[in-house]
Parts: structure tokens; C-alpha cells; sequence
């Protein structure tokens, strides 16, 4: 499904122990399109987030929402699903967050990191200073390239240059806690993005169960 990061927060559980959650507002997504073997070569289900007045679209999108009769929303993404969820929703059905997460159970979370800037090598990659003494001459450098016959830099190697502002997925996150009244899912742990960014949540690939 489709949310937005809205922030981090801490809850207590009954034994009096807290975690720290991020909480997420997530759908309800409507099935706009699905796309199927015959026609596509696929099955997927194209999810809508987000009411959006039709002024603020651009003419192909908007022709997109009125051939597909469906309200125009801010966010249109495709997932590719399996046959049990493909079979579960209709075109123009609302997807709520009831419907696909329940409390304790794992999920991947993708977002578009925050961006950073451009950034040197002690803080993009972790390397280690050097001695701040005055005449070392090498405090924050990246070092010797490792390349003394080709006499160019080998591909792949870490230097400065920008850093975050793109996509980024955390996995295994646990659900610990649904509001479905506010369309709130809290899950334990960090979550890439800034506030109001767009997060597709998934089942977990590595925790199914």
C-alpha cells in the first residue's frame, strides 16, 4: 500500500517498556487499474493515494483518470501482486489498511532518502580522519586512489560526491500497533524519507510468516 511518513514517536506497551515508532498514514488506496496475463503479459494492480482537484493535473493524467473512471489522486503507483490478492480487489475498490496489515506482523518500507548534499568521504562513507596535528596535511582527504599503472580511478570506488535523495528501502520492520479510524500504521524502527514523504509498504520478503 500507498502512506506518508507523518513522524517518530515513542508508545509503552502493558509491561511499561517503550518503543520507538515511526507513524505512517497509510491509504485507503483505490484500485484504479488491473493489468492481466492476457492483455499485458503481467498481473498487477494500479493503486491511487491521495485526492487531488482536477485543475492540478496534467491533461494526460487527467485523461488516464477519466477513461478509467476513477477519481483523480495525487499518487498512482503499480504493484505487482500474487494470484490471492489479484482475485481479492476489484477496479474502483478502496484498499484499507485492515484489509492487508494486522499487528505484528513484519513489512519493507521504500522512500526517497533524504537528501544530503553533496558530501565528503568521512561522511558519506564512514572513512576515518586523519591526524588534526597542523603538519600531517591530511585531515578529511579521501587518500591514494590504488591506481599507480592505469593512471585513472578504477570504477566503483568511494569518493566524495552527492549523497541521499534517492530511493531507499528498510526491511523487516514490525507492525506494533493500527489506528484504522485515522488510517495510522505504526511500525518499530526508522523509515527513510522526510515528513510527509511518499512510503510504499510491502508484505516482507525475508518474513513471510
Amino acid at each position: 500500500m500507498l502512506g506518508k511518513k507523518k513522524g517518530m514517536m515513542r508508545i509503552y506497551d502493558e509491561a511499561g517498556e517503550y518503543a520507538v515508532v515511526t507513524v505512517l498514514e497509510v491509504g485507503p488506496c483505490s484500485v484504479i487499474t488491473k493489468k492481466n496475463i492476457e492483455k499485458d503479459g503481467y498481473k498487477s494492480l494500479q493503486l491511487g493515494f491521495e485526492d487531488i482537484k482536477e485543475k492540478k493535473l496534467i491533461k494526460p493524467l487527467l485523461g488516464f483518470f477519466k477513461k478509467t473512471k476513477a477519481n483523480p489522486k495525487r499518487y498512482v503507483r503499480e504493484i505487482i501482486v500474487d494470484d490471492e490478492n489479484y482475485k481479492k480487489f476489484e477496479q474502483g475498490q478502496d484498499i484499507k489498511i485492515n484489509d492487508m496489515f494486522k499487528v505484528g506482523q513484519f513489512v519493507d518500507l521504500s522512500a526517497i532518502s533524504k537528501g544530503k548534499g553533496f558530501s565528503g568521504v568521512v561522511k558519506r562513507h564512514g572513512f576515518t580522519r586523519g591526524p588534526m596535528a597542523h603538519g600531517s596535511r591530511h585531515h578529511r582527504e579521501p587518500g591514494s586512489m590504488g591506481a599507480k599503472g592505469p593512471s585513472r580511478v578504477f570504477k566503483g570506488h568511494k569518493l566524495p560526491g552527492r549523497m541521499g535523495g534517492k530511493k531507499a528501502t528498510i526491511q523487516n520492520l514490525k507492525i506494533v500497533k493500527i489506528e484504522p479510524e485515522e488510517n495510522l500504521l505504526f511500525v518499530k524502527g526508522a523509515v527513510p524519507g522526510v515528513k510527509e514523504a511518499l512510503v510504499l509498504i510491502k508484505y516482507s520478503v525475508k518474513k513471510k510468516k
